[in-house]
């Protein structure tokens, strides 16, 4: 069973380069407060969001420059997006799926693979809690999406965005959920229950054939989701939603 370890307490009997820790060069120590398996793998439940190449994040445009936009991704970083990354252009909010192109000394972003994202809203949770949200094979955030009909799209950052075409209160409700409860067991089954009444339908996660099919999907229509980026887990910042100033 995983346990609860806090900042300082030892992970690992030897050095391992592992996000959220430090070594002494003897041992491995968690920098913030995580969950630990049994098999040595740390979850942390709490840090700041620490940005990587070729990560997906979401965002929103804060300020339009000359040559291109600074984009606010949740992070005290700066990330700007070329205009030569760009066949149209953006507008002041707009809201952006962008990939972390590169990442200079002082943590200033360039970023690319641009995709504007209409009609929906932005949801902010700790970006540690990511995995949880997208669960095993997809299978918790494709369960939210078939229960509210909404498209859904999350950033390693945290910024999860949301399709106003369907019950949008619904998912954020199951989202919220799941970042209250992600240190527990049994979330799945939970967050089940909790949709099946919600909807008065059986909800249940999608099977493991169905989570890969749906996650290969470009998200055309609705209750769909995709999965961006190849991290097994992000960071954090304090939670904020963007409901009314940038709905599309």
């Amino acid at each position: 069973m995983a346990k609860i370890v806090v900042p300082g307490v030892e992970v690992a009997q030897k050095p391992l380069r592992m996000a959220y820790t430090y070594t002494d060069g003897e041992g491995t120590f968690a920098t913030v407060i995580s969950l630990l398996s049994e098999e040595g793998k740390l979850i942390p439940l709490e840090g700041p969001y620490e940005p990587l190449q070729d990560d997906y994040v979401i965002g929103f445009v804060a300020e339009v420059r000359f040559g291109g936009y600074d984009i606010d991704i949740a992070s005290p970083y700066r990330a700007f997006l070329s205009s030569r990354e760009m066949r149209t252009k953006l507008s002041l909010g707009e809201i952006v799926m962008v990939r972390i192109n590169k990442i200079d000394e002082v943590r200033s972003m360039e970023l690319g693979d641009v995709r504007s994202l209409k009609d929906g809203i932005l949801h902010k949770i700790s970006p540690v809690k990511v995995p949880r949200l997208i669960g095993k094979k997809n299978s918790m955030i494709n369960m939210i999406a078939q229960a509210s009909g909404c498209r859904m799209l999350v950033g390693r950052n945290g910024l999860v965005f949301i399709s106003s075409d369907g019950n949008y209160n619904l998912a954020v409700q199951a989202i919220s959920m799941i970042e209250a409860l992600a240190h527990t067991q049994g979330l799945t089954d939970r967050v089940s229950h909790f949709l099946s009444e919600k909807t008065g339908k059986s909800i249940v996660p999608p099977s493991a054939d169905s989570n890969m099919n749906q996650a290969q999907t470009n998200g055309e229509g609705q209750g769909q989701q995709e999965q961006y980026g190849q991290r097994e887990y992000s960071n954090s910042r304090p939670q904020y939603r963007r409901h009314n100033n940038y709905q599309r």
